[in-house]
């Protein structure tokens, strides 16, 4: 505590702001529970190691300062996800994100606290007696409680992450193709170099959107890994293997009164814990909706693919006609050269004996000479248009 003049206590000044504010950003979550209510916390990894039961090299995974690819991991308690800017944990009855103040972060996060508590919703209305409202939320409410917690949640981090790779190509698409027909149209440096740019942006994001659907695709090949994502089934087979589930099997009356998670954890006892038909059913969706983004991206690749290679023969038509150029003025200066020869040979003040009344002579080689430099002339051109490296 630092004192001024007059003897009161002021505040210290922080000598590194900076990194203090990157250490509160690194330690900020958002925990957003089942009825939507959302609570910040500003723990370290060890609370949330804790709160959650993973490890720490499952939490180094959700680390803004390192770079990890796309993941979703399912343990015992929790489905540690990192999908780009969302980094998330699942457990059965709460979702913890991290970075709750990032700008693509915000709309996830309002998103949850709208979509989670569907159920509660709608009992809310109908205590407000809107009897038509509360009809079609309990109507909402009892195809979404289908779905466990944890799902639900899932499929809230999938939809916005596949939206916002869709959006990032749409945004690149409406910069790529007039950048591509200008360039066709007029090839210069300025449009080069634009298109060079957005090329090198396409492949950074077909880069992300690629191990997004690989990761999906990876949990689609594994039922193993999806049956781990089932949280609120194993933990109602744990609750029901420390009790006695047969009691709900011959007692009609409390089997007609148990909740989803009892009957969920009746069919892992049953032996369905392998069922994922669900999970299934939820990951191919956006599975598909990710394949489609990277399905346009290839397309735009092809586009940009196409556009070099009619460049390139533009370039080398180009090419061509300033060899046909070379060509033609080497064959004159060769046959400018012979008849200089010719001519500069019987221009010389040299006495020839053969020269003595024969001065017609000299009239006669030079139009010899001329008709022997157009015939090679017209023999060069003839062979270099047969090699194809004159146009016809």
């Amino acid at each position: 505590m630092a004192y001024n003049n007059n003897g009161n206590a002021v505040a210290a000044a922080d000598p590194l702001p900076g990194k203090k504010t990157k250490l509160q950003s690194s330690r900020s979550w958002v925990s957003i529970v089942a009825t939507g209510e959302s609570e910040t916390l500003d723990v370290d990894k060890y609370a949330i190691m804790h709160r959650v039961q993973i490890h720490a090299r499952d939490l180094r995974i959700l680390d803004p300062n390192l770079s990890y690819p796309s993941t979703i991991l399912g343990r015992e308690r929790a489905v540690v996800l990192n999908l780009e800017h969302i980094k998330a944990i699942i457990t059965a009855d709460e979702v913890l994100l991290r970075d709750p103040s990032d700008e693509n972060v915000i709309p996830v996060l309002k998103e949850l606290e709208r979509r989670l508590p569907v159920g509660n919703e709608a009992q809310h209305g109908q205590g407000d007696g809107k009897e038509s409202s509360a009809a079609q939320n309990d109507a909402d409410a009892g195809e979404e409680d289908d779905s466990p917690f944890e799902f639900r949640a899932l499929e809230v981090f999938l939809e916005a992450i596949c939206s916002f790779l869709a959006a990032r190509t749409t945004e690149l698409e409406t910069a790529a193709y007039p950048a591509l027909d200008e360039l066709t149209s007029k090839i210069s440096s300025r449009n080069l170099d634009r298109v060079r740019k957005l090329k090198s942006a396409m492949t950074r994001l077909t880069a992300r959107v690629q191990k997004v659907r690989d990761e999906l695709e990876q949990l689609l090949d594994d039922d193993d890994d999806m049956a781990d994502l089932y949280l609120s089934r194993k933990l109602s087979s744990a609750s029901s293997a420390s009790s006695s589930p047969n009691c709900y099997l011959t007692s009609p009356t409390i089997g007609s009164k148990i909740s989803r998670a009892s009957r969920a954890s009746l069919a892992t006892a049953r032996g369905d814990e392998n069922d994922v038909e669900e999970l299934e059913m939820l990951l191919e969706a956006y599975f598909m909706q990710i394949d489609s983004t990277l399905n346009r991206l290839t397309t735009l690749r092809e586009y940009i693919d196409d556009t070099e290679d009619y460049i390139n023969i533009q370039l080398d038509n180009h090419r061509n006609q300033l060899i046909q150029l070379e060509l033609v003025l080497s064959s004159g200066t060769v046959c400018s050269a012979f008849y200089s020869l010719v001519a500069g040979i019987f221009g010389m003040n040299i006495p020839y004996t053969w020269n003595d009344n024969h001065g017609y002579m000299f009239k006669y080689v030079v139009i010899l000479t001329g008709a022997i430099c157009v015939i090679l002339f017209t023999f060069i051109m003839s062979h270099a248009r047969y090699k194809g490296l004159v146009g016809s």
